[in-house]
């Protein structure tokens, strides 16, 4: 799922992603996307001290092979609907 936007990072040098965060999941995994494109990710982590949002942009980082500081949260960092920038 992640093939395109990884196509698109190295071609442009900048992705955002429009994002639906589950937190408290049993494990941080890609689920899948909904029919507007935005991601659906599950988040092991808690919504709680910015726990879920670090383990996102921790999980985006791994996935995309880039250093966390490339991973910005642009928008919704107090809910579920997230909009995240990636630089390589």
């Amino acid at each position: 799922m992640f093939e395109t936007l990884f196509s698109n990072l190295a071609e442009q040098a900048v992705v955002i992603l429009q994002i639906r965060v589950h937190p408290s999941a049993a494990q941080t995994r890609l689920k899948g996307a909904m029919a507007d494109g935005t991601l659906k990710i599950d988040v092991a982590a808690v919504p709680e001290h910015g726990k879920a949002n670090t383990a996102l942009v921790t999980f985006i980082a791994k996935e995309f092979g880039v250093p966390k500081s490339h991973v910005e949260i642009l928008s919704g960092q107090m809910g579920k609907r997230k909009v995240v920038r990636i630089t390589r």
